[in-house]
């Protein structure tokens, strides 16, 4: 029996070439087509077998893959199409595998091997009509437009395809995932956390042991160890605690109590919970420095130039709120990224330690302190009145207390040149007048 070439038409009526059962005009006897077991092995040469790949290629790539597939009311099931789809996956992985590398056929193979799978996973996963919003474990999740194949899903670990699959974002910690893994997320959002829970671990890597864990992953409880049988457990350096590799992708972030005790900014694996709740944590003013590690202003010389800097913008802060140019130029609002540098000095975000330990913040933070320094003594005659006159010499210009050559005095907040005033030495002029006048003045009389 000899194996005649199938017309086009067969070609793209078909997908797999080896179906039983089958009429068509010029056929082989009887109007059937053999199976591959009833075709002798000789005929099945290397070349005859790439051709018969290349059939079943064609036939895959025949039908608009990118279409919803028609089911008829008494026709054939999906089940059929992906059988057939498999066959001709299977097909061009063989013809890959045959073919010389980089050659432009392989190449083609491959493309044409991408688009019997995206077509294989559409009839897997078809498309339903997927509700816009969704809330679940206090993730308010966002259903993607975006077609970008880029993304994974964070519970499935798989390529999320954006052309053919629903997929969701949460608004609040980011977490993504299929719209098919929704249901079986258990994990809630991160964000929750750090409004619940603002603060860091400052135990460097505080490690517990696999036996504490009862030899589990700590978030979703799968079986590790540390040969990898069953998973591989990996170590969150910011928990210490040992995860799966679907909790734990060896994603990297700056651990916080590393820099508070080493002044160490290089990043450590962590697990996704703790790379999300880090990424929200980052810009949020929760560390107290002079609390946890005074010694770190000892020998970082930053920390003591932020520091000075920022006292000064505090003492500059009474002059803009009364200052109706300043309002209006909103001259406070430049520091919008940093609040919490014009509520106080001690608090630090993490942000600002690496920005600091890189010297970016050393640089914009001189920049606004020179701005804000010039409305005052320059720009503004309002804020200019408001300085002071040094009572001890009665000399120089006008003083400011954020200039660098004064001293304040703390009870009565007089300002004077640093040479002319020393604070346990010299008798502050204002304060002795006002000691001075409360001796005058009589005492106001009770009212019976």
């Amino acid at each position: 029996m000899e194996y005649h070439e199938r017309p086009a038409s067969f070609r793209q009526a078909r997908l797999n070439p080896f179906d039983r059962g089958e009429e068509e005009e010029g056929g082989p006897p009887g109007g059937k087509i053999p199976s591959r077991d009833e075709l002798r092995p000789e005929l099945f040469s290397s070349k005859s077998r790439s051709q018969s790949l290349d059939r079943a290629m064609d036939l895959g790539l025949a039908e608009d893959h990118f279409s919803r597939p028609v089911v008829p009311v008494q026709g054939s099931f999906v089940a059929s199409d992906i059988e057939q789809l498999k066959m001709a996956i299977e097909e061009c992985k063989r013809l890959i595998l045959e073919l010389p590398e980089h050659s432009e056929r392989q190449k083609d193979t491959v493309v044409k091997l991408i688009h019997l799978r995206l077509k294989l996973q559409e009839l897997k996963d078809p498309e339903e009509d997927e509700p816009n919003l969704r809330v679940l474990l206090e993730h308010r999740f966002s259903k993607e437009k975006s077609k970008s194949v880029k993304q994974t899903c964070d519970k499935c670990s798989t390529i999320i395809w954006g052309l053919i699959q629903t997929w969701y974002t949460c608004t609040g910690c980011y977490y993504r995932c299929h719209s098919k893994c929704l249901n079986l997320i258990n994990k809630p959002c991160v964000r929750s956390k750090v409004s619940h829970q603002s603060e860091y671990e400052l135990s460097i890597c505080p490690e517990i042991g696999l036996d504490r864990q009862d030899y589990r992953c700590a978030e979703c409880r799968t079986p590790v160890s540390l040969r990898g049988v069953p998973s591989e457990a990996r170590q969150c350096d910011y928990t210490g605690q040992y995860y799966c590799s679907t909790c734990h992708w060896n994603d990297t972030a700056v651990i916080p109590a590393r820099v508070i005790h080493n002044w160490e900014f290089e990043p450590r694996k962590v697990c996704r919970s703790s790379m999300r709740y880090l990424a929200l944590m980052i810009p949020r003013p929760v560390l107290k420095l002079r609390e946890v590690n005074p010694l770190l202003f000892n020998f970082v010389e930053e920390l003591v130039e932020i520091r000075k800097l920022r006292q000064d913008i505090l003492l500059m802060k009474p002059y803009f709120i009364t200052c109706k140019e300043a309002m209006e130029a909103r001259l406070l609002l430049q520091l919008h990224d940093r609040q919490h540098f014009v509520e106080n000095n001690d608090m630090y975000s993490l942000q600002d330690l690496i920005d600091i330990s890189s010297g970016r913040l050393s640089c914009s933070l001189t920049e606004i302190h020179t701005t804000f320094a010039k409305h005052i003594k320059l720009d503004c005659d309002r804020c200019q009145a408001k300085g002071f006159v040094c009572e001890l010499c009665k000399e120089g210009d006008i003083l400011f207390p954020f200039d660098s050559h004064t001293s304040v005095c703390h009870d009565c907040s007089a300002v004077f040149h640093r040479d002319c005033f020393y604070d346990n030495s010299t008798t502050c002029p204002k304060c002795a007048r006002m000691t001075e006048r409360k001796h005058d003045d009589p005492p106001e009389p009770k009212d019976n």
